[in-house]
Order: C-alpha cells, then sequence, then structure tokens
C-alpha cells in the first residue's frame, strides 16, 4: 500500500512539473506575439460560435428555473419583486460564469483534448518538430487564447439571456409587477457583480484550454489512451473550476464589492 501510495504521489508531482512546464511556455509565447493570427480566429470561431446555442439554452433556463424557485419562496414572506434581484446577482456573479464554463469545458475541453491527442498518437506532433515548428506556438496558443478570449463574451450572452428569460417568467408568467421587478433589479444588482463575473470567465477559459492541451499532448499510446485524455480534461476542468470558484468569490468580493 505505501509504495502505491508513493507512486500516485509522485507521478501526481511530476504531472503537476510538466503542467507548470507547459504553462511557462505558452505565456512565454504569447508575450512573444508568435501566435498565428489565422489560427486563433478559426479556433475563435469554433469555440465561441459554434458554442452560442449550448450556452444560450443553459443561461435561458437556469434564469427561468432560477426565477420560480426563489419567487415560491419569497412569496411567502411577501417579498415577490425581490425575486429577480436575486436572479440578476446570482446570474451575474455566479451561475452565469460557472455554468458557461461547466457547458464549455465539456464541449470543447473534449474537443481539444481529442484533436491534440489524436495528433500526438499519430506522431503529428512529432513531424511538427522535425520541421523546426513548435507545438506549442503552433497547437496550444491559438486554443489556449480561443477559449480565455472567447468565455467572458459566451458568460455576457448567458447572463443577458439569463436575466431576460427570469424577467419574462417573472413579469408574464409569475404575473409580478414589473415596475418593482426592474426597479430592485437595478438597486441591487451593481457593476462589481457584472465584473466578477467576466474575471471569473476570463481565469476560467485559461483553465480550460490549459488542462484539455496539457491532457491532449500527455495522453497514452492508441484510442485507449485518447478516450481517456478526453475524460480527464472534462472531469479535471470542471473540478478546477468549482475548486477555485470558491477562493475567485471570497478574493472579488473584497476587492470589487463596497
Amino acid at each position: 500500500m505505501n509504495g502505491l501510495a508513493n507512486n500516485w504521489i509522485s507521478d501526481g508531482m511530476q504531472g503537476l512539473g510538466k503542467f507548470a512546464l507547459l504553462t511557462r511556455e505558452v505565456f512565454a509565447s504569447v508575450l512573444s506575439g508568435r501566435t498565428r493570427w489565422k489560427d486563433l480566429i478559426y479556433q475563435l470561431y469554433f469555440i465561441g460560435v459554434k458554442s452560442q446555442s449550448v450556452v444560450l439554452i443553459t443561461g435561458a433556463f437556469t434564469g427561468m428555473v432560477m426565477c420560480a424557485q426563489t419567487y415560491f419562496q419569497f412569496h411567502k414572506v411577501r417579498m415577490d419583486t425581490a425575486t429577480m434581484a436575486v436572479v440578476s446577482v446570482s446570474m451575474c456573479s455566479e451561475l452565469g460564469p460557472v455554468l458557461t464554463a461547466l457547458m464549455v469545458a465539456g464541449r470543447v475541453g473534449a474537443s481539444l483534448a481529442a484533436e491534440l491527442g489524436t495528433m500526438r498518437v499519430t506522431e503529428q506532433i512529432d513531424a511538427l518538430r522535425t520541421l523546426a515548428t513548435h507545438p506549442v506556438d503552433y497547437l496550444v496558443v491559438p486554443r489556449f487564447l480561443s477559449v480565455t478570449m472567447a468565455l467572458p463574451l459566451l458568460t455576457a450572452v448567458s447572463i443577458s439571456v439569463g436575466i431576460g428569460a427570469g424577467w419574462l417568467v417573472a413579469v408574464y408568467f409569475l404575473q409580478i409587477d414589473p415596475t418593482y421587478v426592474w426597479h430592485n433589479m437595478i438597486r441591487y444588482t451593481s457593476t462589481g457583480h457584472v465584473l466578477m463575473g467576466l474575471i471569473k470567465a476570463l481565469i476560467y477559459g485559461g483553465q480550460i484550454g490549459l488542462i484539455s492541451c496539457y491532457k491532449g499532448l500527455h495522453c497514452g499510446e492508441g484510442a485507449e489512451g485518447v478516450g481517456r485524455a478526453t475524460t480527464e480534461a472534462v472531469v479535471y476542468s470542471s473540478i478546477t473550476i468549482l475548486m477555485s470558484n470558491f477562493f475567485l468569490t471570497l478574493f472579488l468580493n473584497q476587492v470589487l464589492q463596497p
């Protein structure tokens, strides 16, 4: 048992070291300006534009169910008009960025890991090295930048759609006075809540890009290795998002909230 524990710890530390080296190479490449704009634009289209439908559905139904559940509880204490204030703050600072990041991790993270893993198994990455092309510059950096840039925009769409869908449910389905709903929502939702959500989304995008590309570049041999790398990319990205959300919430509330 001690031997298995030591091997597990050793493998974990080696993995963290390789991940740290990849992170350093990625940021060094970004700062050096060696990004291929053609690849970056294509990845932005693949990651950002093609993820809009998933994000729209997620944001809309999250806002609607949040509005309904909040109303059911607030109606007991005659606080119906404060329903959208809770929905707005929740969507801006927590539900919008977290759920959008989880959906993008499931769709994009798996795709990035599978794509790079297949290239590694078929020795295409080795072929790039023989052609004096750095795989990090050519493959990782455009994907990392694309996820980091696209996720705040997707989060903004999710927040807007979620609040809009919640407002429609509150006014037309739950019959709450729209004037008071709008007044309380604007009163209790500050710029800090929106900034908190966008900053979180920016960080989550970087996490998804780095973890997915790392798993793809270091996958095992064969189809089984690619499948395992794809699964681990989604699982590790999701866990990292949920864990970091707690610490980011504590830190950003101290910095952004008056």
